[in-house]
């Protein structure tokens, strides 16, 4: 498999990146996210909560940092008692890295209790967090809230990650590895493009699920979780692109320096996708759009009734929102790349959509491999692109949906640049 440290990381080169570190078993992970950030040739200084200390030991990351390991607010050796003014002022970054819960609800709270948590509020540096729980106290309302408060606060969330978790519950909450946490933060101290935005080509994206409602509680919608939309798009931020994001309902937190734009049901995000599009120079269609909706959707929650066993739903189709880009006339008409996520005969398939849709290039998932597509953080996929008259292909083995959506972005620019070679 393919390494997830696929980020260049020279950003992090003479970097000064103060590293706090939370009470979760992921804690452990924390040393390696120290190597990282050391081999790419930054300065780390870690702070420890006092429930960390029962997971890692100061020791341990005071060896690998070369730094002394803080832990107590009230430090007189500290800069004379000052030491989270001292730490930061210090900081190029600061990254939190496993945030608990309880942690990520007293961040939101401005509360100020230990060294973490006052430095936090004193460091005007980028600030990013790495979120780490039970898959239940993730998806719990007030966790959901709190991840959505420090994302509007300006911390940049990075995941949770889903998948079996240390108490044995399988799900989203699980800390991201610390290979794609040290990618996140390189890619966050990147220096921004100085083209203006009129310039550098405009890439619009759905991503995740839609959500087709049938009552006022209840709808229809699929398992995507969006990671490979998001994926996209923080590729195609780090490739300078201008980044416009339409997303179905999920726990993501947005990329850094893309613009989000949040929907519900399929309708809506083909609004928004003919909207954007003819302003685009690439149009990717990640989103796993429902096919069909409720013909009339019951203006008040569906009873049941007494002796009947069955409900009939009439469903009709959604607009076909790949095509419908896809049929745009030039010069308003992007690039214009689909997925299609088979289980059978995935090449045949993919050709057929790629023609069918008039699409110039079709990103094809064999979801039938248990690890791979909807939920997991890796994919493997089969690129087919026009060629002029023919059709041209490339295998992608399993791998990081992050190197993925690095891949599928270039070879889609790269695409681009050759048409426009051409005309």
């Amino acid at each position: 498999m393919a390494s997830t440290q696929a980020f260049p990381h020279a950003a992090l080169a003479g970097k000064r990146i103060l590293l706090g570190v939370s009470a979760g078993i992921a804690a452990y992970k924390s040393a390696q996210i120290i190597r990282l950030i050391k081999q790419a040739g930054g300065e780390v200084r870690v702070v420890l909560t006092d429930g960390a200390q029962a997971f890692i030991t100061p020791l341990t990351l005071q060896a690998l940092s070369g730094e002394a390991v803080r832990t107590s607010l009230l430090d007189p050796q500290a800069e004379a008692g000052m030491g989270h003014i001292e730490l930061a002022r210090w900081a190029d970054a600061l990254l939190i890295a496993p945030a608990t819960a309880d942690l990520i609800a007293r961040l939101v709270h401005g509360l100020a209790d230990d060294l973490l948590t006052t430095l936090s509020l004193a460091c005007e540096a980028p600030r990013l967090i790495a979120p780490a729980m039970n898959q239940a106290m993730w998806r719990h309302p007030a966790s959901q809230r709190n991840a959505a408060q420090l994302d509007h606060d300006g911390w940049q969330v990075i995941g949770p990650a889903a998948g079996e978790q240390a108490c044995g519950d399988v799900g989203p909450g699980r800390m991201s590895e610390p290979e794609e946490i040290v990618d996140a933060l390189a890619r966050h101290l990147t220096p921004a493009a100085h083209t203006p935005d009129a310039q550098r080509p405009h890439v619009v994206i759905t991503a995740g699920p839609t959500r087709e409602a049938l009552d006022p509680v209840r709808y229809l919608t699929n398992q995507s979780s969006g990671k490979m939309g998001y994926a996209l798009a923080a590729a195609a931020v780090e490739a300078g692109c201008r980044v416009t994001l339409i997303s179905g309902p999920v726990t993501l937190a947005t990329p850094a320096g893309v613009e989000r734009i949040d929907v519900e049901s399929a309708r809506q995000m083909h609004d928004e996708a003919l909207r954007l599009a003819p302003s685009a120079a690439l149009f990717i269609g990640c989103a796993a759009v429902a096919d069909y909706r409720a013909e009339h959707p019951a203006e008040h929650k569906i009873k049941k009734t007494q002796g009947v066993d069955t409900l009939t739903l009439t469903l009709v189709k959604n607009p076909d929102i790949i095509a419908d880009v896809a049929a745009l006339d030039a010069p308003t008409r992007p690039f214009v790349v689909g997925f299609a996520a088979e289980t059978q005969d995935v090449a045949h398939y993919a050709g057929e959509k790629l023609s069918r849709k008039r699409l110039d290039m079709v990103v094809a998932n064999d979801v039938s491999h248990a690890g791979l597509g909807f939920g997991s953080d890796d994919n493997a996929a089969l690129l087919i692109w026009r060629a002029g008259a023919d059709v041209d292909q490339q295998s992608a083995a399993p791998q990081p949906k992050t190197a993925l959506a690095r891949l599928i972005v270039g070879k889609a620019l790269s695409l681009i640049d050759s048409t426009a070679e051409t005309m």
